[in-house]
């Protein structure tokens, strides 16, 4: 008894300064890798600053879920070629340009990471951008020099669509015959120097196997994966198999892990293409209203929310390809690329930039400590930008 009397004012000091999943959240600096609703902002002429009651991003959310930073993604299609690319990517970053002209005490540009973090003090969300697809520089080096001026962070060397210096994941494994080449030509080998010379970070999400060793056998900087899971767990092209996980690793580099259901549940995509095929008409006619099958897709999700929630994946199973990566190659080469406003479904649970907290709820039950947490939401992004730009 009189042990526990002595034990007790210890005792009352640690449940005093015992933190909660949400305080340690929100202490870490969050950063998202990757977000596309520049792309649907175009089409809806939505108004991301505001509340929005559909997607899954705006700057409403996005404080309520503790997002410090958003990497904003610029894609285009492989409809936009030479002539077009390029402008369409400059059409999107503009539209970025203005979304934080009109909420300059929300949000402001970033280009390296003492502005990121300046930024998270001043209170404003750090905006940074991704350029999603190779082909938006047209084949063109002074086009890179550009869209690094207006703020590129990194390229993700294709989309699906292979470049004339680049084979995509698609290709390599659908298309593998009709390609011309497999991996980086000498041209991309330029490229990819180039980039290292200017500090933009080079994504591998998108590029095929051989192209992903490529780039670690040429580039002299930490590379990332701006939006990709395991393939051990979902075999999928886009995912990462664990020996391109470890080469990852040994770069320096870090995987930020997809929110995407097919990307994280292996079951998913059959049960997507039932869903699809029964309402192939609805389908059909909102692609027609959208001009954009992604986006349609999202609003047939919406029109059937209680059958497509029944194809979602539980949301331990996105906690697994974190958890997986992060004990395949370390916690420092894990980080998140959530792909809000990118794809059509995501795990239970996981629905808009307000549920990032349950990510760090769901990584302290599992034994991760706050330090791992701050890692793995943030900190190795700011670790691999900062090697980039030399920081």
């Amino acid at each position: 008894m009189k042990k526990l009397l002595l034990l007790l004012p210890l005792l009352l000091i640690l449940k005093a300064n015992a933190q909660t999943p949400m305080e340690i959240h929100q202490r870490a600096v969050l950063v998202d890798t990757h977000n596309d609703v520049l792309s649907n902002e175009l089409i809806t002429k939505l108004d991301a600053g505001k509340l929005q009651t559909t997607g899954n991003f705006d700057l409403v959310r996005a404080k309520e879920g503790g997002l410090d930073a958003q990497v904003f993604s610029i894609w285009c299609g492989p409809q936009y070629g030479k002539g077009t690319a390029f402008k369409f990517a400059n059409r999107e970053i503009d539209s970025l340009y203005a979304l934080i002209a009109r909420y300059p005490d929300k949000m402001t540009l970033v280009r390296n990471s003492a502005q990121l973090l300046q930024a998270v003090k001043e209170n404003k969300m750090a905006a940074l951008i991704g350029v999603e697809g190779g082909h938006m520089i047209e084949d063109r080096m002074d086009y890179i020099d550009s869209l690094t001026k207006r703020g590129m962070c990194y390229l993700t060397l294709t989309w699906n669509n292979s470049t004339s210096w680049a084979s995509s994941a698609a290709d390599e494994t659908a298309n593998r015959a009709g390609l011309k080449h497999v991996g980086l030509t000498a041209y991309g080998k330029q490229i990819i120097h180039h980039l290292n010379d200017l500090g933009v970070m080079i994504d591998l999400s998108h590029p095929g196997e051989q192209t992903f060793y490529d780039v670690l056998a040429t580039t002299n900087k930490p590379v990332i994966a701006s939006h990709s899971c395991s393939y051990t767990l979902d075999p999928f092209r886009r995912n990462l198999k664990d020996a391109q996980l470890k080469a990852l690793a040994k770069n320096g580099g870090v995987v930020f892990v997809n929110f995407f259901s097919g990307f994280v549940d292996s079951t998913f995509f059959g049960k997507n293409d039932a869903f699809l095929k029964k309402y192939k008409i609805q389908l059909d006619s909102l692609t027609k209203i959208y001009h954009d099958e992604d986006l349609a897709t999202d609003q047939l999700f919406a029109m059937h929310k209680t059958e497509s929630d029944a194809l979602r994946p539980p949301m331990s199973l996105l906690i697994k390809h974190i958890d997986y990566i992060a004990k395949l190659i370390g916690v420092d080469h894990v980080g998140i690329g959530s792909d809000f406003d990118g794809a059509p479904s995501y795990p239970l649970g996981m629905d808009d930039v307000r549920d990032y907290p349950k990510i760090s709820a769901e990584l302290l039950k599992l034994g991760y400590t706050e330090s791992d947490i701050d890692k793995i939401l943030g900190g190795n992004f700011l670790r691999v930008l900062k090697a980039n730009k030399g920081e």
